[in-house]
């Protein structure tokens, strides 16, 4: 339940806040963007099974690839590309919890 919690809880509550804090007179439009990192998920749809709970994200799909995180990160140089690699770096992390979820549990 803490992983799930955790997890979505990072996906949703992060991008969220970061909106709220940071673009406090666009909030609506940041939380829109930065909750679209949802997005990057439609890279399991090439995975098999789609779904499987005990699967590391990261490193697995291909916009969970470390090259795709250095490129989401580059977009962090950019004034006018920032928010969306913050929205694909939040993403990033908070599968990266998930991730620690699955190692500590083997």
């Amino acid at each position: 339940m803490l992983r799930f919690l955790l997890h979505y809880g990072i996906h949703v509550l992060v991008p969220i806040g970061i909106a709220l804090v940071f673009y406090p007179n666009q909030r609506v439009r940041a939380a829109l963007i930065l909750l679209a990192g949802f997005l990057l998920d439609i890279d399991h749809l090439w995975a098999d099974p789609v779904f499987d709970p005990d699967r590391c994200s990261i490193g697995f799909h291909i916009l969970h690839s470390y090259i795709a995180i250095a490129m989401y990160t580059v977009l962090l140089f950019s004034k006018k590309l920032r928010i969306i690699g913050l929205a694909c770096l939040v993403h990033m992390a908070a599968d990266a919890v998930d991730c620690l979820f699955i190692l500590n549990a083997a």
